[in-house]
């Protein structure tokens, strides 16, 4: 994600110029602490029917307009908005979401990929078009007022759960039969801290879309590529949108990573991963601190680690970014009270405060798809998280008041950053055929 790091874990870092730089917020994020936990929705953002979501609010600010402008995304929720207005059932309604919530990640994807109509002079590589787009429709729904026709909130909610998972590839994952290719899934994240830069575009994301669907030639034998976006929301998370997404999933594939968006200029591979939220505030400005909340969680452990080739990662050539295989975690130690920085990895008995890739919802992914892998006794299948160095605009650009939505060194790190996941993966993929894996 566009910084999974929360202020403290960058502080260690970056030093607090850095942070500050990087994240432009406060050590104490203006949110509703736990808001998240105690709200109870459908994988759709807290906003009631009819009232638009903080996310849903910012759709009116001038960059996402000009956004949806330049990439001829700019007619994806009028026309879906037109169609809704046709529905006189529940059914239709139902029939109506898939269609076009499938239609728009279908959309994004072949743009992303080069087919279809290059529409608008936004660099094809873009993918805030689909998350503005998204929410230009989850808008109109919340909002929408059926003729002949009771809809109810709960009815709504389902509709809107409908339109988040078809719209971010989550309900499309499908892999040849065959024993002749190699399946993997990544998934990807939505931009986020919007209100510090509503220009913000998230790597991982980006990659996700031109990542789906396509098949690697590698020494290993061709290599099936799925992916899926997430939200950046706690209660989603909370609610168990990732384990319905890979639950059935992880025993068909032979490599899976999660990706978001680290450190500046460093990819890093994250060793260890920890059950704790720290708190920084999501795309609708709440926060959730504590336990991650999982199922069963008597048996839930403080960490998760990598089964990703993390050794032959970091040593291969796999672009213009170094690969890190990062060792380091906070802990509060086997009974102890005060959190600790460990270079190289949790100590016996101890109680996660971060994992390498922080306490926000990067490692949460990490932690919970790692966490399935275990419980569903896939301990030897390679799979982790990995972080994509900060998108970062060009010299001059980056001043969120006066800036331009996009530049020449933006498109470029863009496009070298999925190409570089893309030869981690098959960095992956040939190392743990290597390795017997």
């Amino acid at each position: 994600m566009a910084s999974s790091l929360t202020p403290a874990i960058l502080g260690r870092r970056l030093g607090v110029v850095g942070v500050a730089l990087l994240l432009g917020v406060s050590a104490s994020p203006a949110t509703a602490d736990s808001a998240a936990d105690s709200h109870s929705g459908s994988g759709s953002g807290s906003g009631s029917s009819g009232a638009p979501t903080v996310e849903e609010q910012r759709l009116d600010r001038a960059v996402p307009q000009e956004i949806l402008r330049r990439s001829g995304f700019d007619g994806v929720a009028p026309g879906f908005a037109r169609d809704l207005g046709r529905v006189r059932s529940y059914k239709e309604a139902e029939r109506l979401v898939v269609r076009q919530g499938q239609s728009l990640w279908r959309r994004a994807v072949e743009r992303a990929q080069g087919r279809g109509p290059a529409t608008g002079d936004l660099s094809r590589d873009d993918d805030r078009p689909l998350y503005w787009a998204r929410l230009g429709m989850t808008r109109a729904l919340r909002a929408w007022e059926p003729r002949g026709f009771e809809l109810g909130d709960e009815r709504r909610q389902r509709l809107l759960g409908s339109l988040e998972t078809t719209s971010r590839g989550q309900d499309t994952i499908r892999y040849p039969k065959g024993q002749r290719i190699k399946r993997v899934l990544v998934t990807g994240f939505d931009p986020f801290t919007l209100d510090r830069d509503t220009r913000i575009s998230n790597p991982s994301g980006a990659t996700a879309l031109a990542l789906d669907g396509t098949v690697v030639r590698t020494a290993a034998g061709p290599v099936r590529i799925e992916t899926a976006m997430f939200p950046v929301r706690w209660t989603d998370f909370a609610e168990g949108e990732v384990e319905r997404t890979l639950r059935r999933q992880l025993p068909r594939v032979d490599l899976f990573t999660t990706v978001s968006q680290g450190r500046v200029g460093k990819f890093d591979i994250e060793r260890t991963n920890g059950a704790w939220r720290g708190g920084f505030g999501d795309n609708e400005n709440l926060s959730s601190t504590g336990l991650v909340p999982v199922t069963d969680p008597a048996s839930q452990p403080q960490w998760t680690t990598t089964t990703l080739p993390y050794k032959d990662i970091a040593a291969a050539d796999t672009g213009r970014f170094p690969v890190y295989d990062n060792t380091a975690v906070t802990e509060i130690p086997a009974g102890g009270t005060t959190p600790v920085q460990r270079p190289d990895g949790p100590t016996p008995g101890s109680a996660a405060r971060a994992g390498g890739g922080g306490d926000y919802l990067s490692n949460e992914i990490a932690y919970r798809a790692t966490l399935l892998r275990d419980r569903l006794g896939l301990r030897g299948l390679p799979g982790g998280h990995v972080h994509t160095p900060v998108l970062q605009f060009g010299a001059g650009n980056t001043d969120p008041a006066t800036g331009k939505v996009t530049d020449e060194e933006f498109v470029r790190n863009r496009v070298d950053i999925i190409a570089q996941v893309r030869k981690i993966v098959v960095t992956g993929v040939e190392a743990a055929e290597a390795n017997g894996r």
